[in-house]
């Protein structure tokens, strides 16, 4: 039997109450948050959609996209996915919460590749408690019956619902893709670590990265290799410092590219081994 359809959600009808404005609209690089996530979920499936409540039916911002309405009032993002089921029986839906700014191409098409549709979900384990991430996940169609019951019980949280369901649970391939943004500190905190960041639609390559030194202590590896969408050095440090919550800055260090020493703007290719070198760098 062949997998269901794979749609788009992307969950834009919550209250924004911990932010104090519509985080749909929060800009990042002059791209609102909606914008930002429609454009990296559309290419990923047969069509894409914005969950709304029905009171924001004529908010512009949202009125630029086919919009799913939510169908029981009040039931967070539980009833974004149960609506999208519930007006498409027949599709799988790929779903995203808007505040996710460090989600990237390779994550999606990582959950897409692995997906288990004999499943009610496929869906990442958080990097911090190791439960399900809801609001990067694929919803097979059998799933919608599954949340309807479980809204029916009273019950609206949808980590605990795929807690408890037949979901397929994935190790991140990014541990910080999934790091939401609810309050105006942290939105703050996400336009400074992206500023440095690669446009959405950038083409991974795969990369090795070696670390000398305290940068090998403090990730306590010698070397890793990665997928990215980096396209300098800068860039692709500026990643690894989110990534492993690096405290140095690019001045203290040095940087080679394919073992010669090498520019920080220099552009990364397919196959290259990066290294970072601190002032003192041990064997």
């Amino acid at each position: 039997m062949s997998a269901a359809q794979l749609y788009g959600l992307v969950l834009a009808g919550g209250r924004s109450r911990r932010m104090q404005s519509d985080k749909a609209v929060l800009q990042y690089d002059g791209q609102s948050q909606l914008a930002r996530a429609m454009a990296l979920l559309a290419p990923q499936v047969e069509r894409c959609f914005v969950s709304i409540r029905p009171d924001q039916r004529d908010d512009p911002r949202r009125a630029a996209y086919e919009a799913i309405e939510d169908l029981l009032p009040d039931r967070g993002p539980i009833g974004g996915i149960h609506a999208a089921l519930h007006t498409h029986l027949d599709k799988a839906w790929l779903v995203l919460a808007c505040d996710l700014p460090f989600l990237d191409a390779a994550t999606l098409g990582h959950l897409i590749a692995t997906r288990a549709s004999t499943r009610l979900a496929t869906a990442y384990r958080s990097s911090f408690d190791a439960l399900p991430e809801p609001l990067c996940a694929i919803y097979e169609p059998a799933s919608g019956a599954a949340i309807a019951h479980w809204i029916g019980q009273g019950q609206l949280c949808p980590r605990a619902f795929l807690a408890q369901a037949d979901a397929l649970l994935l190790d991140p391939i990014d541990p910080h893709a999934l790091d939401n943004v609810n309050t105006p500190e942290q939105y703050h905190a996400a336009i400074t670590a992206l500023s440095s960041s690669p446009p959405i639609g950038a083409d991974p390559v795969r990369i090795k990265v070696r670390y000398f030194a305290i940068l090998r202590e403090h990730i306590g590896r010698s070397e890793e290799e990665l997928q990215t969408c980096a396209r300098t050095a800068l860039e692709l440090y500026q990643e690894l410092r989110r990534r492993h919550h690096l405290v140095l800055d690019p001045q203290f260090l040095r940087v080679a590219i394919n073992d010669e020493f090498g520019d920080w703007r220099a552009p990364l290719s397919e196959g290259d081994t990066v290294a970072f070198l601190p002032p003192v760098a041990g064997g």
